[in-house]
């Protein structure tokens, strides 16, 4: 069986779609700004459930995914569309008005607007889908396919934070007072909008893309579309401190590595590590390598070649 990311390989190919490929699709709007849509779906017990988020943290996190994807490509989201297909019992609840005050909220927060969509009832499960649309200056967006050999590979915040909230969300452990802030990742997360800006404007990074599916997957998609490998040193990464109170070491390090949902930024650039730590808050994880779709892991003294583990529909 293919997965999501080949099949979308394939169907690009078959019908020569030459605008897929990336967090956003870019569309030229005028002469000094393109146009960056995004579209991502949510469907209950694939991508949230809700006896453990509640309707105003789903419309929060609904909206931050399509924020991240804009963050992705360095551009500043404008406008958003949200349609949602929801079951008799919560229409009937009073959770929906609950749905759009954390969705607003977060709109609020970065001056989007709600400019659409539709609402349709269904036999369940509760379904989600969301378009948010932007701008960047004309062909400035960053883009996953511009990593070369010799860049250096940066991740923004910290990762597998996230991952951990779902473990504990999973296991009945949410009630830890310890695990407050890694389940508000999973829940509630913060896309990385701000840095994403700053490095657009500073105009030093050479591909992009936000941590959704996990690094190593991430990373992966990155290497196929510039044409390269790289290199990652474990010891480099930045995992979630507030992780230690739940999980071992190699627990943590496979969260970092695969875990996704962070919504952080993963980068490259030509700078080095010393003078763009002056500037963006970011750690120096690796480097692209000329080695084509091999990631390689470095860790304790030895390497390994690291295979994308993030999460997958399919």
């Amino acid at each position: 069986m293919p997965t999501e990311f080949e099949f979308i390989s394939a169907l690009t190919k078959r019908h020569g779609l030459k605008r897929i490929g990336d967090d956003c699709a870019v569309l030229p709007q005028n002469s000094e700004t393109d146009l960056v849509v995004t579209a991502d779906m949510l469907v209950e017990n694939v991508d949230f459930r809700l006896d453990w988020s509640s309707p105003r943290s789903l419309g929060h996190k609904a909206l931050a995914v399509s924020l991240s994807d804009i963050a992705a490509m360095g551009a500043v989201p404008e406008w958003a569309m949200v349609s949602i297909a929801v079951p008799d019992d919560l229409w009937n609840s009073g959770s929906l008005d609950q749905f759009y005050e954390g969705w607003l909220a977060l709109a609020r927060e970065y001056g989007v607007e709600l400019v659409g969509g539709d609402i349709s009832s269904t036999g369940g499960p509760l379904i989600i889908d969301s378009i948010v649309g932007g701008i960047v200056p004309r062909g400035k967006a960053i883009l996953r396919s511009g990593a070369s050999p010799g860049n250096s590979i940066y991740v923004t915040g910290t990762l597998g934070g996230a991952a951990g909230g779902l473990k504990l969300l999973e296991a009945s452990h949410s009630s830890e007072p310890s695990a407050a802030e890694i389940i508000q990742r999973q829940l509630e997360p913060r896309p990385q909008l701000t840095i994403a800006k700053t490095l657009q404007t500073l105009g030093f990074a050479t591909s992009m893309i936000d941590v959704s599916d996990g690094l190593s997957s991430d990373l992966g998609h990155v290497c196929s579309s510039s044409g390269v490998g790289a290199l990652i040193y474990a010891d480099s990464l930045p995992v979630d401190p507030n992780l230690t109170a739940h999980f071992g070491p190699d627990e943590r390090l496979e969260m970092a590595l695969n875990g996704g949902e962070d919504f952080e930024l993963l980068f490259t650039c030509r700078e080095t590590a010393l003078s763009l730590a002056d500037t963006v808050r970011a750690t120096h994880i690796g480097e692209i390598t000329a080695t084509l779709g091999v990631i390689e892991l470095v860790h304790g003294g030895k390497s390994s070649v690291l295979k994308p583990k993030g999460y997958r529909h399919f």
